[in-house]
């Protein structure tokens, strides 16, 4: 058994970010979010919740303030809040690349 690729590809990173709507620190994350994603090495998944369509997440998922974003693979989950302007704080925090 020479082949096998879930060995050489590790498990995608999962990023939940959590906004409120279309103001503009949530289209700010959401850009941010975008230009780290485009020069991030390996593969990612990346969800946007918008707390104003799903109210009830916000408590069910912890988030108290906005926008938030999530790293919920790989496990241990963390959190950074903020409209992730400085690129390399974000990666740092969610220590992405390790």
């Amino acid at each position: 058994m020479q082949d096998q690729p879930t060995a050489a590809s590790p498990d995608p990173l999962k990023l939940v970010l959590y906004i409120a709507g279309q103001t503009p620190k949530s289209v700010a994350a959401i850009e941010n979010l975008e230009r780290i994603c485009a020069n991030m090495p390996g593969r990612y998944v990346v969800e946007v919740i918008d707390l104003k369509k799903t109210p009830q997440l916000a408590r069910e998922h912890n988030i108290v303030a906005i926008p938030t974003l999530v790293r919920q693979l790989p496990i241990p989950i963390r959190k950074i809040i903020g409209d992730l302007s400085d690129r390399e704080k974000v990666l740092v925090h969610l220590k992405v690349g390790e």
